[in-house]
């Protein structure tokens, strides 16, 4: 089984309302969200588009960087997003569609 964890992050759209999370199994979590058995905020907003996605190594760093990145200013999220994604393109469509 593969160690580590993941930092996502959710959105409903471009620049809009956003879900900061964290994972070991990033394709169960985003594929819970998807299908509205997430979490009640992600369900309720329909926060359904995964954005961004950072892999660590061990989950502890993942777990510290979640708790960085909830922290800081929207307009700071956006530009984490939009160095590795500029266009939030739903990555779930790119990386594992055809594994769900």
């Amino acid at each position: 089984m593969e160690r580590g964890g993941w930092l996502f992050i959710m959105a409903d759209r471009y620049r809009g309302g956003l879900y900061v999370g964290v994972s070991a199994d990033l394709l169960a979590r985003a594929h819970a969200h998807k299908e509205g058995r997430g979490s009640r905020h992600v369900t309720d907003y329909a926060k359904t588009r995964l954005v961004y996605a950072e892999r660590h190594e061990e989950i502890e760093p993942a777990i510290a960087r979640e708790k960085l990145v909830k922290k800081w200013r929207r307009e700071w999220k956006f530009a984490l997003i939009e160095t590795e994604n500029p266009d939030w393109r739903d990555l779930w469509d790119e990386w594992f569609a055809t594994e769900a």
